[in-house]
């Protein structure tokens, strides 16, 4: 059997770019066609919206969605009452093992979605075509309204491994887009020695804005801060995702690349959309989706643990889904200076910075740990233990599906991140516990307490 990743890699420089672009067009094209235009429009229109008229609004949505999981879905045929509180709470597992049971659409007309997930179990999601649509047109929204259009140069580092060692060493840690401006960093050679090689490809494309995980922009701006550097041409805004955006990232991230960091909420299986406005507050996007916030025994709450259902999960419906994040809303008289009144959040308790140091790369961050799940069958979930700097604990909840080949893709997916010299101990288990907080933690890195 062919490993056309291998082959791809085999190529030259120019040629592995010409096949990014081409890839990249055609996810552009099945995102942004069909109903997408019409889509950016009411989004665009949505901000603005009095209270009276998104609160009816988000109900009929609400109830249109509901009414379409019960007659589509056989997981959800049982609930009789279009009422979201007669809905039971959906587990991350439950979508694992029982996909095709929730989803409403074939996987051959679907657009499959397969999620690293931060809580550490790897999730297939279908989604519609329309569904895809929507979620783009909200998120190039959004990114329009802080200055961003498709086709402006981006920088974006997410967790696409598309450099070796070799690569970056020669300066090419990076592929990028011919036709939508966009340079892909690979995030996986982050690390001192390898500084020079992700600075000097960063000031030759002189972007305009950046996307991706705050934890691997920051480690090259905190390098660069040391050294007294500053990127000659300043970006405008950094879109962070995957990862909470915590005060040091503003400030060092800030201070180096001359640009505001802009931050939003959502998650790759589909949940619905929290935005930050031009005021620097957090606001949840209600004709995105409902937001349930919970305490420990599923009542209502100012702080607690997420509960989320989706109007852009017709494909795989989540309703009130368990996503694994925990947020603190505000006071819900409180207004803000941009004039939405959609409801707003005060802080983002979910995605963790948390890293596994390795001694060949550095450190290694929760989206790149994640996406070690990706394409590997039967995990639940997983949490990665660093009490050593040459060891880890890898802690897996599975199911019967994960076998001695699967767990050798696993390990082997880990190995690619941490490093050839890292020791990894990996034993299956029956549970992980939460922490006190009920948040679930996939890293607990013992050497940075």
């Amino acid at each position: 059997m062919i490993d056309a990743w291998a082959v791809y890699r085999k190529l030259p420089f120019w040629m592995q770019d010409v096949l990014i672009t081409i890839v990249n067009v055609n996810q552009y094209r099945v995102r942004r066609k069909g109903a997408y235009r019409e889509f950016r429009e009411y989004y665009s229109k949505s901000w603005d919206k009095d209270k009276a008229n998104w609160e009816v609004e988000a109900e009929y949505r609400l109830a249109l969605f509901l009414d379409f999981a019960r007659a589509g879905s056989s997981w959800f045929s049982s609930v009789h009452v279009s009422e979201l509180s007669a809905f039971p709470v959906q587990e991350k597992a439950d979508v694992i093992n029982h996909l095709y049971d929730i989803a409403t659409i074939d996987e051959n007309s679907a657009i499959v979605s397969l999620t690293g997930g931060t809580t550490g179990a790897s999730m297939k999601v279908l989604y519609t075509v329309e569904d895809t649509q929507e979620r783009f047109a909200l998120l190039d929204t959004f990114r329009a309204y802080h200055g961003y259009e498709i086709g402006k140069k981006v920088a974006w580092f997410s967790g696409k491994n598309l450099a070796t060692d070799g690569d970056v060493k020669k300066g090419r840690c990076y592929r990028d887009d011919l036709i939508n401006k966009i340079r892909f960093f690979s995030t996986f050679h982050i690390n001192e020695r390898n500084f020079d090689s992700y600075w000097n490809a960063l000031e030759r494309c002189s972007p305009e804005f950046i996307v991706g995980f705050p934890s691997s922009v920051f480690d090259i701006c905190e390098i660069a801060d040391r050294k007294g550097l500053k990127l000659r041409n300043r970006v405008k805004v950094f879109f962070p995702t995957a990862e909470v955006v915590l005060p040091q990232h503003r400030d060092v991230i800030g201070r180096v690349l001359g640009c505001k960091l802009v931050d939003q909420y959502a998650s790759s299986e589909g949940a619905p959309f929290i935005l930050e406005c031009a005021y620097g507050r957090l606001h949840i996007h209600p004709l995105s989706g409902v937001f349930e916030v919970v305490d420990e025994n599923f009542k209502p709450a100012l702080e607690g643990e997420l509960l989320v259902t989706s109007f852009t999960t017709h494909g795989t419906p989540l309703i009130r889904y368990r996503v694994g994040d925990r947020i603190k809303l505000a006071p819900p008289d409180e207004c803000c200076e941009c004039g939405s009144t959609f409801p707003l959040v005060e802080r983002i308790d979910g995605r963790t910075s948390d890293y596994v140091l390795s001694p060949e790369n550095g450190r290694v961050n929760l989206g790149n740990l994640s996406n070690s799940t990706k394409s590997v069958t039967g995990i639940i979930a997983f949490q990665v233990i660093q009490d050593f700097q040459d060891e880890i604990d890898v802690h897996v909840m599975a199911s019967d599906l994960f076998t001695a080949s699967e767990r050798a893709k696993f390990i082997d997916a880990l190995r690619e991140r941490v490093g050839p010299t890292m020791s990894i101990n990996l034993k299956v288990v029956k549970d992980i516990p939460r922490e006190k907080s009920g948040k679930f933690r996939i890293v607990k890195n013992r050497l940075s307490t």
